[in-house]
């Protein structure tokens, strides 16, 4: 196993795994709404690490369970992966194009503690579209590389640290840019361009 064969599949874990979860939504607003509010930062960051890695780990021995135990069931999921792939890309297009902004709250009330903390792990666990990303994808992404898998996923998790550490302990500098369309149409369009080129190659089983 040469090392830069390791390299290159944890670039590629990483580029994936920031691809899925750099998007306009509900955990990535909580996240830059406590970072600009300077309100329990660290546990928050630290809850979305957590449950992305417990996924992604999840999403890798679940799936190579199913390669093991039923071959042909890989294939449908791989196809049906590659679609939403595709489709994911395609949206990211369409985002891009049509740019929104993503609006943390400045209300003055604070959260407490405890509130913050169910509050992420409700948008981070009781979030459908997790499973599918994280679990269903990442892993099938990662099952692809074989031995070389664990690699893939450490790369996409290593996305996750650094998007939200980024996200929430920069997020005051980070306010005035995603507060701008043309950050968002930047970072979908690269969104688009990886997503599209996932999906081509889960499609094609390469």
């Amino acid at each position: 196993m040469m090392p830069l064969e390791i390299f290159a599949t944890v670039a590629t874990g990483l580029g994936a795994g920031l691809a899925l979860i750099i998007a306009i939504g509900a955990q990535n607003a909580l996240v830059l709404r406590q970072g600009i509010r300077g309100e329990h930062v660290g546990l928050v960051v630290l809850v979305c690490m957590l449950s992305d890695i417990v996924l992604i780990a999840a999403g890798i021995f679940g799936i190579g369970a199913v390669i093991t135990a039923a071959p042909a069931v890989v294939v449908v999921i791989r196809l049906a992966g590659a679609a939403f792939l595709i489709g994911y890309a395609v949206l990211a297009a369409k985002r891009a194009v049509h740019p929104g902004t993503l609006h943390a709250s400045t209300q003055t009330g604070t959260m407490s503690r405890k509130a913050a903390l169910i509050t992420v792990l409700t948008l981070t666990w009781l979030n459908p579209h997790v499973y599918l990303d994280t679990v269903l994808l990442l892993g099938t992404l990662a099952n692809q590389h074989g031995e070389l898998r664990w690699w893939f996923g450490a790369g996409a998790a290593l996305g996750s640290v650094v998007w939200f550490s980024a996200l929430g302990f920069g997020a005051k500098l980070l306010r005035p840019v995603f507060a701008k369309p043309g950050a968002w149409r930047v970072l979908d369009g690269l969104i688009a361009a990886v997503m599209l080129f996932l999906g081509i190659k889960m499609a094609l089983g390469v």
